[in-house]
Order: structure tokens, then C-alpha cells, then sequence
């Protein structure tokens, strides 16, 4: 399994992202505790999640899948923590 970031610049003024949201959450092994900013555990590669998200947003937008490895620090919730340092390999 890898994890993944996904990050986002929404552009659309009004525009319902609700499929983007519903996209990424279909992963089912999710974080997001960042406005803008989810991580997602999967055994796709980057590509397959982009040819997944790529239908749910606007071309004026902006979308980066990055994969995510444990070496991370900032200041965020417990919670957060506890499911970075569990699903986010080392």
C-alpha cells in the first residue's frame, strides 16, 4: 500500500465539488484534516488515482498526487497524528 496526498486549488467559483469529495473518499482509507489536503491509502499508482479524480473537477483547476512517506512534522490534532504514524508507511 502507498499513501498519497492529494491537494487541490479549486477555481470555480459556486461549482459543487461533491463528486471530487465523493472520489476521494471511495478510497476508503482517507485523511483530511487540511482544508485543501487529503491523504489516501491505496495500491493504485498516482495515474490511476488522477484517471479516477480527473472527471469530478474543472480544467481551470489544479490537482498534484503526490506519494507520502511518514518522515512529516507540523502542528496538527492528536487524531491526526494517530492516523498518520498508522496508515502513512515509514
Amino acid at each position: 500500500m502507498k499513501a498519497y496526498l492529494i491537494t487541490y486549488d479549486l477555481k470555480v467559483p459556486g461549482r459543487d465539488y461533491a463528486t471530487l469529495y465523493t472520489a476521494i473518499k471511495s478510497y476508503g482509507n482517507w485523511w483530511h484534516f487540511l482544508e485543501s489536503n487529503w491523504i489516501i491509502v491505496t495500491n493504485e499508482t498516482s495515474t490511476q488515482v488522477w484517471n479516477r479524480l480527473a472527471g469530478t473537477i474543472d480544467r481551470s483547476d489544479f490537482l498534484l498526487i503526490i506519494e507520502v512517506r511518514r518522515d512529516s512534522y507540523g502542528w496538527l490534532p492528536p487524531e491526526a497524528w494517530k492516523w498518520i504514524t498508522t496508515y502513512v508507511p515509514a
